[in-house]
């Protein structure tokens, strides 16, 4: 996370944290309290759902992707209860299609990890039709075709022959890719 930012947040500073990655969150969580927001977090659907109910912040920041759902849950369950927050769905897995979703029940905004703390401070508070700043460093095309065959290989269950299947790919090229690090 990257230095502190100055900001108007308004008298509600209230923010919603929800990802299942507890180092990230923790770390975000500090980062923006730094810039002036009131953080709590939340690792399942289930906890943000019940914070959403309880105590709908002004903002929230939810990965679209957690160990019990999908964090699309909870953006419903915000704007159920406050329809003025700003949200903004942060996923390590990012589609146009899910985007879209995520706009359509009230997303703000949406942004792949890795996104720092002032992407996310930026997507909160864009304002009207401005779109925030493009990331400083965005993922290269490598990585987000090793991140796109990583999800294909966990949603198949590590099983290489049926990864390589469906994406039509060797099952040889499929494991030296696997073996490899990923790209930066």
């Amino acid at each position: 996370m990257s230095e502190e930012l100055s900001v108007d947040l308004g008298p509600d500073r209230t923010l919603l944290l929800v990802d299942d990655d507890e180092p990230f969150v923790k770390r975000l969580a500090r980062a923006m309290e730094r810039r002036g927001f009131i953080p709590e977090t939340a690792e399942s659907v289930a906890a943000g759902k019940a914070i959403a109910h309880a105590r709908p912040p002004a903002y929230a920041v939810v990965d679209l992707r957690l160990e019990d759902g999908n964090g699309l849950d909870v953006v419903e369950a915000l704007r159920e209860r406050r329809p003025d927050c700003r949200i903004v769905v942060l996923t390590g897995y990012g589609a146009i299609a899910t985007a879209v979703a995520a706009v359509k029940i009230g997303a703000t905004d949406y942004l792949s990890k890795p996104a720092d703390a002032n992407d996310v401070t930026n997507a909160l508070l864009a304002k009207g039709d401005t779109m925030p700043e493009p990331p400083e460093n965005p993922m290269s095309a490598d990585r987000v075709r090793w991140e796109h065959i990583q999800r294909v290989y966990e949603m198949c269950d590590r099983n290489v022959s049926e990864t390589a299947r469906r994406l039509s790919m060797h099952r040889r090229t499929l494991q030296r890719i696997l073996a490899k690090r990923s790209p930066r």
